[in-house]
């Protein structure tokens, strides 16, 4: 009624020099324009007293805040942690209640706050008895120096409680995923509830909010016009111009808005799939532990060894030890290396890179500006082997390939068996699983740089270069989306490189586990080791965990033992297909150092993927070197023993370049090979005769492919395929490996040698035929 009364009573003064339709119009105008601003006023009347009714029920839910215990999940090895939260303002922070970074917790630090759960108001009655000594002296201490070890804004994020532990919930954000566990059920129930109303105080903003008009947006056209005045354009001409720039204005807000709309819409579909995530991978993770508590060690089979490693191996590679979800027990920072690298003060260093053809002429050995007094030996290893002629790209194909569709494929074998499903070899690339194995070695120079820093008694450059050279494997795999072949039992590979002073031979020593032996010979050095990949499906991405150690041995007795990191593909059903790898890889030496080095996990919204960062330590574990980089660019170290400076992200200008990515191919491939992978699978003049029966070289539907010929090679991997199927008979009837042999001792597989000198006599009677046909 007061609207209507203020609305009836104006009055409305017309001039009366002003003409009746110009009169009409001002009415009208000025009706309106009191009418929006009763508008306005009761509408914000009406959201103060909508915000009041907000706050008095948040005040009636948490009071001065809630508190309590709550365990958070930070990884394997350091398990479930009690941790002091907070809720207050929306925000639920965290304390650490061990360690020298604990808080202190009493009622006067809690004062006014709901407490949750019985062990909550323990710990709160066990410091009672020092309340009075906080008082004398470090009350306010303590109160000023509460830096919660981390924070989540409930407006944000997403809480979901356990399917399969009624102790446990989770809360994520977007970019982050807490998982915590109560006491007891009722302890859980209290903060569910209380998080859920909490958030539940902050709607989110409806479509029509969004899309509405913006009023406090405002457009002038008054310096448009005295400028088109000043120039003596008519009035007509100046109000049709003003029109069409409010137009244009007009187009362009209704676009930012849709757009604004979109964002909205695509924040909360990525909300809601990445909450659908965590729940399937709490509930596997769950499975996944009861599984191994409930088998015991001392029953398991040689057979299902590799089972076991890859249980081991999980504690350091899976998703829940992502890095982020660890923030709190160790500094696990990542710097932006992009800005790091591309920084003046590293540009103006003098470790700008130069480059230097060697070898056969494709690949680049970096190299950073080398102290006076470093021995030439150590310049230029990696660069006195002869050169090779190789290839610089694949056959041109035969075929025009034809595109599979993925949905099709798995509507067509809805029912069957998949072990006995046949891929189409559109999803492989021309290599098989032990080619692979050599790319690792495509730097080999790193090792043979690492040799002579070793030689004159510098072990750190020697651990430098071969963390390096650790990396550098992970280098090869970005963009490749295709498989590799899967080696069939007994199959081998050679790589017979004078170019770069190695020779490398690998087999496929086990079909079930798939198990790949490999070892290789360099200048001064061994590198050796055994693998296979546990594969975990996770609806739009497989998570892969390496399952086997890498060994590296110098002349001079120095080893070098390492595991890789879990690898995961990502939509597999729909979008881009991309791989990344994260994880820890810890270098162990026998000598003086060892190295740790972390791999960041790439998130949704990460826009510099790929990080590294590492430190290698001494027998009493100071940080005497830290690395950087990225696995798939560079890596670059700092000496701390002579820098200046505590942390090498404050002093750039003192990083060194220990490696560098080399030129993507001049001929690019479908499946992204690099300059190294095409030539891996080359038959060079007078090689086929020198090759065993049993080499992938040899493989015919792994050739079609690489020549084009699509319908050869999907026919001729079938019948491999049904081949392949005899295998476990053969390994269940004491088959073994040819050139390898099981280490009991170590339960790996070593070369057990007499390759090379039977390739030299060119006898392969021991060698099956396993590309031949099918025999009864």
């Amino acid at each position: 009624m007061t609207t209507h009364n203020n609305t009836s009573d104006l009055n409305l003064h017309l001039t009366s020099s002003d003409p009746p339709w110009r009169s009409q119009r001002s009415s009208v105008s000025r009706v309106s324009s009191v009418r929006n601003e009763i508008q306005v006023a009761v509408n914000n009347h009406s959201q103060n007293h909508s915000q009041h009714n907000i706050d008095l029920k948040i005040h009636d839910i948490v009071g001065n805040g809630v508190s309590g215990v709550l365990y958070k999940w930070v990884n394997y090895g350091k398990g479930w942690r009690p941790r002091w939260f907070v809720l207050l303002d929306g925000v639920l922070s965290y304390y650490k209640i061990h360690g020298p970074d604990r808080i202190v917790i009493s009622e006067e630090t809690e004062k006014g706050s709901r407490v949750i759960g019985e062990e909550s108001m323990r710990r709160i009655s066990r410091h009672n008895g020092t309340r009075h000594h906080h008082k004398n002296g470090n009350s306010n201490h303590f109160s000023k120096s509460r830096k919660p070890v981390g924070e989540i804004h409930l407006k944000v994020s997403s809480i979901r409680e356990s399917r399969s532990d009624d102790r446990r919930f989770s809360i994520f954000t977007g970019t982050k995923t807490l998982r915590l566990r109560a006491e007891s059920l009722e302890d859980r129930t209290a903060w569910m509830e209380t998080l859920q109303a909490v958030k539940d105080m902050f709607p989110r903003i409806s479509s029509s909010e969004l899309m509405a008009p913006a009023d406090n947006i405002s457009i002038s056209t008054e310096r448009l016009r005295l400028r088109l005045l000043e120039e003596g354009v008519s009035e007509v001409c100046i109000q049709d111009t003003e029109q069409i720039m409010k137009t244009e204005f007009a187009t362009v807000q209704n676009q930012l808005l849709l757009l604004k709309h979109k964002c909205a819409l695509l924040m909360d579909t990525l909300r809601q799939l990445e909450t659908e995530k965590v729940d399937l991978e709490n509930t596997v993770v769950d499975e996944s532990q009861r599984q191994i508590q409930g088998v015991g060690a001392s029953t398991i089979p040689r057979q299902d060894k590799f089972s076991e490693s890859a249980s081991e191996s999980e504690d350091e590679n899976e998703r829940v030890d992502a890095a982020e979800e660890d923030t709190d027990e160790e500094d696990n920072t990542f710097f932006d290396t992009k800005d790091f690298l591309s920084s003046s003060s590293f540009k103006s260093n003098g470790s700008e890179v130069r480059t230097s053809s060697f070898s056969s002429g494709d690949d680049e050995i970096y190299d950073f500006d080398w102290e006076d007094g470093v021995d030439p030996a150590i310049r230029y290893a990696g660069r006195k082997f002869p050169h090779v002629k190789r290839r610089k790209k694949l056959p041109s194909p035969v075929e025009i390939e034809k595109g599979v569709s993925l949905w099709s494929l798995i509507k067509d074998n809805i029912g069957k068996d998949l072990t006995r499903v046949c891929l189409p070899v559109f999803f492989n690339e021309p290599l098989s699983s032990l080619q692979k194995c050599f790319e690792d070695l495509e730097y080999s120079y790193l090792l043979d740089r690492a040799y002579e820093w070793g030689k004159r008694g510098n072990s750190l450059m020697r651990i430098l270069n071969v963390a390096a050279f650790a990396v550098s494997g992970y280098a090869s795999t970005d963009g490749r989306i295709c498989k590799p072949f899967n080696p069939l039992l007994g199959e081998t590979y050679e790589a017979d490189f004078p170019d770069k002073g190695l020779r490398f031979f690998s087999e496929k020593v086990s079909h079930h586990p798939m198990i790949v032996a490999c070892h290789c010979e360099g200048t001064g050095w061994k590198f050796y080791g055994d693998g296979n990949l546990k594969s975990k499906f996770w609806g739009r991405s497989i998570q892969l965990d390496p399952v086997g150690m890498l060994v590296l041995e110098f002349d001079d007795g120095e080893v070098f033992q390492w595991s890789k990191v879990t690898t995961s593909i990502y939509n597999l059903i729909l979008g881009k297909l991309y791989c990344d790898h994260y994880g820890t890889m810890r270098i162990q030496g026998n000598c003086n150092y060892s190295c740790k080095i972390k791999f960041k996990e790439q998130s949704i919204i990460d826009r510099n993927p790929h990080q590294v960062q590492g430190v290698v330590q001494d027998k009493s574990g100071k940080t005497v070197a830290t690395l950087f980089g990225k696995w798939d660019e560079s890596m670059h170290f700092i000496n701390e023993q002579r820098s200046s400076k505590g942390k090498f992200h404050d002093s750039p200008s003192e990083s060194h370049l220990l490696w560098k990515c080399n030129k993507p191919p001049e001929f690019p491939t479908r499946y992204n090979l690099t300059r190294f992978a095409i030539t891996l699978n080359e038959l060079t003049p007078g090689l086929k005769e020198k090759l065993p029966p049993t080499d992938s070289r040899l493989r015919p539907d792994q050739r079609f492919l690489e020549n084009g010929e699509y319908e050869m090679a999907n026919a001729e991997k079938l019948r491999l395929e049904q081949r392949q199927r005899q295998a476990r008979k053969m390994q269940e009837r004491g088959w073994k490996p040819r050139w390898f042999a099981l280490d009991e001792e170590t339960e790996s597989y070593r070369y057990v040698g007499g390759y090379w000198e039977a390739r030299e006599e060119g006898n392969w009677e021991t060698c099956p035929d396993i590309f031949g046909p099918i025999t009864s």
